[in-house]
Parts: structure tokens; C-alpha cells; sequence
């Protein structure tokens, strides 16, 4: 099994997607595969993000598996405090999955604690 990773976004906010396949793929040939869909989803996409959408097209032309959120089967939290080690219920992964579909991925804000608090 071979992995592939897809990102999208910049220092500060981004977000990715993991594909496998059973086929060995070049890098170069990879990342052309992946310019092509690209090209041609770039402007249609109707996924959340344009990473998804390419995920989906190799997914569904190009023999790979997408590992998106409703193919998890069982999460574990891992600590080294043993009482925050605990499985997972599937409902609260998709409960997460859920609070992700909101109108909003991520919001960043610059704080200045030394700043003026009356500013708006």
C-alpha cells in the first residue's frame, strides 16, 4: 500500500487529505496527475475544499482510496496520562465531522494583550 497527501492553505491555516493505493506512483507523475484534475475541477468543485475535490476524482478514476472522516472505524486518544487514554466513540468522530460542515473552517485573530481593549 502506498500513501499520497494532499494540502491546501498557507502558514497559518491549512488542511489535508490522505489518499492509498495499491500502485506505486512517481512523485513527478503524481503531482502531474494531480495538476490535471486540478485544472479541470478548479473552477466546478462542489466538495468543501479543492484538495477534497481532487481526492474524490482519484478516488473515483484513479484507483485510489480517499481516508476521509467516514472511513474511520475506531479513534483512540493516546496520552501519557493514562486517564486520557480512551477509545473514541464513532458518534463523537462524526459529531466532529459535523461541527466542520458549519459555514466556517477556521478563524484566525491577532491578539495584543498589551493593546487597547476598546478597539473594535
Amino acid at each position: 500500500m502506498y500513501f499520497y497527501e494532499l494540502h491546501e492553505g498557507d502558514e497559518e491555516v491549512f488542511s489535508d487529505v490522505l489518499l492509498a493505493t495499491e500502485n506505486e506512483m512517481d512523485a513527478e507523475e503524481f503531482f502531474e496527475l494531480v495538476q490535471s484534475i486540478r485544472r479541470s475541477v478548479q473552477d466546478t468543485y462542489e466538495d468543501d475544499t479543492l484538495i477534497e475535490a481532487i481526492a474524490a476524482e482519484l478516488e473515483r478514476d484513479h484507483d485510489f482510496v480517499y481516508v476521509s472522516d467516514e472511513r474511520v472505524t475506531a479513534a483512540v486518544n493516546v496520552s501519557v496520562v493514562e486517564e486520557e487514554n480512551v477509545l473514541i466513540s464513532i458518534d463523537q468522530v462524526d459529531e466532529a465531522a459535523a461541527d466542520r460542515d458549519a459555514d466556517f473552517r477556521s478563524i484566525v485573530a491577532e491578539f495584543d494583550p498589551e493593546g487597547d481593549p476598546n478597539v473594535n
